[in-house]
């Protein structure tokens, strides 16, 4: 084991001691990031392709049998397609992350997927593409465990964690947003931290409930261009489709797109909210000093499931690389399939936490901290 490992933790964990061992772990980290941009060129691109050319397959297999009963298969196709479009295609072009590639498709480039028209062909869902990239790629990842992160699951719910109900009855609230994360938090808040921006005042702390009222500029951002239009296409326009052979069948259909979202938003909530909570897991009282701290805290404010394999990859929206896509934003989805051992092992040798678990026991530790049962570790 390294001599960094023998070093008091908090030192250790957020760069705050100079010696031989920190500097090697910088280095060999840097070294590895160096090994997959030699890497990435036309199969990343090839292998991005083959993700899209899946989620339109479960897509229309689940739309071209949703007429035929209420079913949770064909809910799970149409969840499957829309929660890998914006986990494994959204996230990671707005990333920029292909962006260098000089074969690249233009709408596969930041400046270009889901812009303008192409909103309704590349990620059509009720979070506006605008307000996400700057709600995740800025609010979130600069300020990772932070207060002002707007992914910081223990301070988002802290007034349930607050109440003196029951335990059982705090799960039942957590399984209702989880059900309904997306509409009820996630596209509201997106909206609410860009309009933050745009005033020059993103630490202002603004109400949910500001995001509905439609006396206000935001409320009326997320109905007009997020909400109706969304909802008209999803549970209007493509039900009406089926009224040609009968209303009963155009019913079904209707069924099984709510029902698909009822797994799109829990299918995401489970990936994406566990990715940063858990009694094991670091929050930050104070703001990045220098650049080391920051790669420390993306690596021990940060979790990963289980990886390797695309099957296995594409299930999880390629979340299940969150350490290493913490570390690389920018970096294709095929690089992190190559860097993550690299990176676990190196963990290992200079004694860094490294948390890899299934998605079912980040859950729990993630339920915990939301309910009060649990607490996030504070530096």
């Amino acid at each position: 084991m390294n001599q960094l490992s023998e070093q008091p933790a908090n030192e250790i964990h957020f760069g705050l001691v100079e010696n031989e061992a920190i500097d090697d772990f910088f280095k060999k980290l840097k070294d590895i990031e160096q090994q997959a941009k030699v890497r990435v060129g036309d199969d990343d691109i090839r292998h991005l392709l083959k993700l899209e050319s899946w989620c339109n397959w479960l897509y229309l297999i689940g739309l071209g049998t949703a007429w035929i009963l209420p079913n949770p298969i064909s809910a799970f196709f149409l969840s499957q397609s829309k929660f890998c479009r914006w986990a494994c295609l959204a996230h990671h072009v707005l990333h920029g992350a292909y962006n260098h590639i000089d074969s690249v498709p233009n709408r596969f480039t930041s400046d270009k997927f889901a812009r303008g028209i192409r909103r309704f062909t590349d990620w059509f869902d009720w979070i506006l593409p605008s307000d996400w990239v700057y709600e995740h790629n800025f609010q979130h990842h600069y300020h990772l465990g932070e207060k002002y992160d707007p992914d910081l699951v223990e301070e988002n719910l802290q007034w349930l964690r607050d109440k003196k109900y029951p335990n059982s009855v705090k799960w039942f609230i957590v399984f209702i947003l989880d059900c309904t994360w997306k509409f009820t938090y996630y596209n509201s808040n997106t909206i609410l931290e860009n309009y933050k921006k745009k005033r020059g005042n993103t630490a202002q702390v603004l109400n949910l409930s500001y995001a509905w009222n439609l006396k206000y500029p935001p409320a009326r951002r997320l109905i007009l261009l997020s909400i109706l239009p969304y909802f008209c296409f999803n549970f209007v326009f493509l039900p009406s489709l089926f009224l040609f052979i009968s209303p009963t069948t155009a019913l079904y259909v209707l069924i099984n797109l709510v029902l698909a979202e009822v797994f799109t938003n829990l299918h995401s909530f489970i990936m994406i909210v566990t990715n940063h909570s858990g009694s094991d897991i670091f929050r930050f009282t104070t703001k990045i000093s220098e650049k080391r701290e920051f790669f420390i805290r993306q690596i021990v404010g940060s979790t990963n499931y289980k990886t390797g394999g695309d099957v296995n990859d594409f299930f999880h929206g390629f979340l299940n690389y969150q350490i290493e896509h913490h570390l690389w934003p920018k970096m294709t989805l095929k690089q992190y399939q190559f860097v993550q051992p690299k990176v676990k092992k190196l963990c290992h040798d200079f004694g860094i936490p490294y948390h890899q678990e299934s998605f079912m026991s980040r859950l729990k530790k993630t339920v915990n901290v939301m309910i009060g049962v649990e607490t996030m570790k504070v530096v």
